[in-house]
């Protein structure tokens, strides 16, 4: 399956989380509204991603790699396609 790699801003109760997210290039579930409603209650696998506390408790922090619950998303923010990795 071919993939794009989306870049978005999703928040949670008490996160801001921007990152890029693996989105089917075309056909079922290429929109990000199908993916996340097909996700229910699994694990959105993120990369590259900068999470900030909204209550600004601690400082922000980057990591290569996120497992983020999709039961906790309130909104997402499609921001630009993100460049291909390299291989």
């Amino acid at each position: 399956m071919q993939l794009r790699h989306e870049r978005v801003r999703i928040e949670t109760a008490r996160h801001e989380i921007e990152a890029t997210l693996q989105l089917p290039q075309e056909g079922f579930r290429s929109r990000l509204t199908d993916f996340l409603n097909a996700h229910g209650d699994d694990f959105l696998a993120l990369t590259d991603a900068e999470v900030t506390w909204l209550d600004g408790a601690r400082d922000p922090e980057r990591h290569a790699y996120l497992a983020l619950a999709s039961r906790h998303v309130v909104l997402v923010v499609e921001l630009s396609p993100a460049p291909a990795p390299s291989a």
